[in-house]
């Protein structure tokens, strides 16, 4: 039985024991919430595992704060991505209860109240400059019950720093890669690993690196196989990617085991 199904059955039994209300019933039937300036999607968590995400950037803090109720009476899991200190601020004296990771730029559920995968992810950074990209990747993978093991500032300048993390990171399940300038990092961990390799290209370095074009660019021409490349910046993504992974990895060994 799919997962609708045993939510409109178990939907259906509450509403027979008088423990849902039938206006209850038809709201958590209900698709998505019609808010006139966003339309919530709310079946997403059944369709894909995990609530819909709320991209902050461009939106006001009134209209992040409306969209987290709407959810709020839904999930349990609140995600907010590239949202600024102001906004912050103001979201979090409206809902207390979620958490502020500033450099991440993420509002969300706190992370230690959610339980954690027995295997774990690796998020490596090239150096300081791309922190923000890869703790909104570790973040979001950590809020999706994922275990994650940081290496920070490992970039191939001194690429001793990487060897003396690597037998920790081939251990781990996925390793997300995020750099800026040539990119080369992606590379050098896809030749070292046996599992899947999240290239996040980042938009710092100099000039000629075009925002993040050449590093892109770099990646995406990577010679090392298994190894996947996302939008430049796009730390949320590498983060989601690799929780899926990680989630269907451990359903499928829990259904081995029944």
């Amino acid at each position: 039985m799919s997962n609708d199904q045993h939510f409109i059955e178990n939907l259906l039994e509450g509403v027979k024991s008088n423990q849902i209300s039938i206006d209850e019933a038809k709201a958590q039937l209900s698709h998505y919430d019609e808010l006139g300036f966003a339309k919530i999607d709310l079946h997403r968590a059944k369709r894909q595992g995990f609530p819909e995400v709320i991209f902050g950037q461009g939106k006001t803090k009134e209209q992040i704060d409306t969209i987290i109720t709407s959810l709020s009476r839904h999930h349990h899991v609140i995600l907010v991505t590239r949202i600024n200190e102001e906004k912050a601020n103001y979201v979090l004296e409206k809902h207390p209860h979620l958490e502020y990771h500033p450099e991440a730029r993420i509002v969300c559920t706190p992370i230690a109240s959610v339980q954690k995968s027995k295997y774990y992810i690796s998020v490596l950074c090239a150096g300081t400059s791309d922190l923000p990209v890869s703790e909104e990747a570790a973040i979001t993978a950590e809020l999706m019950g994922i275990t994650v093991k940081r290496y920070y500032d490992v970039g191939v300048s001194g690429i001793h720093r990487l060897f003396e993390h690597i037998h920790e990171i081939r251990q781990g399940k996925v390793s997300i890669v995020i750099a800026g300038m040539e990119g080369a990092l992606a590379s050098v961990v896809g030749g070292l690993v046996d599992h899947p390799v999240y290239a996040v290209p980042t938009s710092v370095g100099y000039g000629a690196n075009f925002n993040g074009v050449t590093t892109l660019l770099s990646m995406v021409n990577s010679c090392a196989p298994g190894t996947s490349v996302l939008n430049i910046d796009n730390g949320f993504g590498a983060g989601y990617n690799a929780a899926m992974i990680m989630n269907m990895l451990e359903k499928n060994e829990d259904e081995r085991n029944i």
